[in-house]
């Protein structure tokens, strides 16, 4: 017991603080044989065992040799089931031959941070410098994610909301909000080891370790790193090497208290394919829903965009903008930057018949939302008059009906401002609008006939209601 009590005192000397605390302290001297030369040490799982043997068989051989002298052996008594008290004895691969004969000099068969191993060197972070907290514009739909990243980004030492878990559809802001975090973070914290990594290009990555036999150098870059974002990690859903070799990475990270953010387009009780143990890690920090931004959202996002970018674009068109890009960020961005070249190439004003003409080849309009031109189209084919006598100055009651159910419909299934549709549909005020909607409910609630018209109507372009 003395011995191994130096043992232990060597190790510690030649690893760091959270290592030794990690790995070594939970190990159990349990017996020593003089007559066979083994030592008997008891771990408290088969990850234990199997990483103490991964990156520290070469230390614990040295010290062992060292203070129990030439030809010792080690074994391990592994628990297996806490519950039923169950365990197996497994003999370590660091045997008398392993520790006379000199073995090549590959991670194999060292420590990382141990006696002569090489500290991590500087990285690239791959972080997006334009991707932070400042353009990150606040909403209803990533408030709570904004907040918690920015927290995450001051204290990413602190194990609370670890990991932090992002989910939401494609062109909603994960990218966007996850690289914040890490570039808050290397301004605040210079010295950590910061790293933005898409699931793919890891998968890329670890294919190509195992082609070239460069595995143990793969899995140990990535457990030097202090804070690492992981994007669309759903890609590996049918990668199980891939997997489990990430399965490691992360115990290792979150056992020594590290930072994981990792980003995907559905939660973590989608991940079918996903190994459970994994899918469990995911779940056990904080789970946070990016939600498509709504329509003022998307308008603040806009305005953000044009004036950083020095445009002249008018409010008008900026609400165009926003109601018909489906929603995602990465088309309101792609629309603007259309604007931009289309008007410098042809040297024209960005006025909304340029906008109309132009988002019809930047957005896909086949799962395009209803336009107004639409809902006016059905509302006159219902009640069998034209668009234009709707969107004229005759005050037939028939047309006026028209007129109003237009508005109102409008106002119910697309998220433009009630001037604009006021505008697009007769050309009227926004109050004209805002009257043509109560006096369509007022009608819905007390004529049951009509309300089976509008729901008529709306099942013709079926939207629910």
């Amino acid at each position: 017991m003395l011995l191994w009590e130096k043992c232990l005192r060597l190790i510690k000397a030649n690893v760091t603080e959270q290592q030794f605390k990690t790995w070594f302290e939970p190990i159990v001297f349990e017996a020593y044989s003089p007559a066979t030369m083994t030592i008997v040490v008891k771990v408290p799982s088969p990850f234990v065992y199997e990483y103490l043997e991964e990156n520290f068989v070469d230390l614990i051989g040295k010290v062992l040799k060292r203070e129990f002298g030439q030809g010792v052996k080690l074994a391990y008594k592994i628990v297996t089931d806490k519950t039923n008290d169950k365990d197996m004895v497994v003999e370590s691969d660091n045997t008398e031959d392993s520790i006379e004969k000199p073995l090549p000099r590959t991670r194999a068969n060292q420590s990382y941070t141990a006696l002569d191993a090489a500290q991590p060197q500087p990285i690239d972070s791959q972080l997006n410098p334009l991707q932070t907290f400042e353009n990150f514009i606040e909403g209803v739909s990533n408030k709570l994610p904004r907040a918690v990243g920015l927290s995450i980004a001051a204290n990413p030492s602190s194990t609370q909301f670890n990991p932090m878990f992002v989910f939401g559809p494609s062109g909603c802001g994960k990218t966007h909000l996850i690289n914040a975090i890490g570039v808050r973070v290397k301004n605040i914290f210079p010295q950590k080891r910061v790293l933005y990594v898409s699931a793919r290009l890891f998968q890329v990555q670890y294919t190509n370790a195992v082609r070239y036999n460069t595995l143990n150098d793969f899995i140990n870059f990535y457990q030097t790193i202090d804070v690492l974002i992981v994007d669309d990690i759903q890609e590996w859903m049918t990668a199980t090497k891939t997997q489990d070799t990430f399965f490691h990475i992360f115990d290792h990270l979150f056992r020594n208290g590290k930072r994981i953010i990792l980003a995907c387009d559905r939660p973590p009780v989608d991940l079918k394919g996903m190994n459970e143990r994994l899918v469990t890690r995911f779940s056990c920090g904080l789970i946070a829903e990016l939600e498509r931004p709504d329509f003022q959202l998307c308008v603040d996002i806009l305005t953000a965009k044009v004036k950083h970018d020095g445009l002249d674009i008018p409010h008008d068109v900026v609400c165009y903008i926003a109601e018909n890009a489906n929603g995602s960020v990465r088309d309101l961005e792609g629309v603007v930057n259309s604007l931009m070249a289309y008007s410098i190439v042809y040297n024209k004003k960005i006025d909304m018949e340029f906008t109309e003409s132009i988002l019809k080849r930047s957005v896909k309009m086949d799962n395009h939302p209803l336009t107004v031109d639409d809902i006016v189209d059905k509302v006159c084919d219902f009640y069998q008059v034209s668009p234009e006598e709707v969107g004229g100055k005759s005050r037939k009651r028939n047309l006026v009906l028209a007129r109003q159910v237009s508005m109102y419909l409008a106002q119910k299934h697309t998220r433009m401002p009630a001037a604009r549709i006021g505008k697009l549909i007769a050309g009227r005020d926004h109050s004209t609008v805002l009257h043509s909607c109560e006096k369509v409910e007022e009608k819905i609630k007390t004529d049951n006939k009509f309300s089976e018209e509008i729901a008529l109507i709306e099942n013709s372009f079926k939207l629910k209601k």
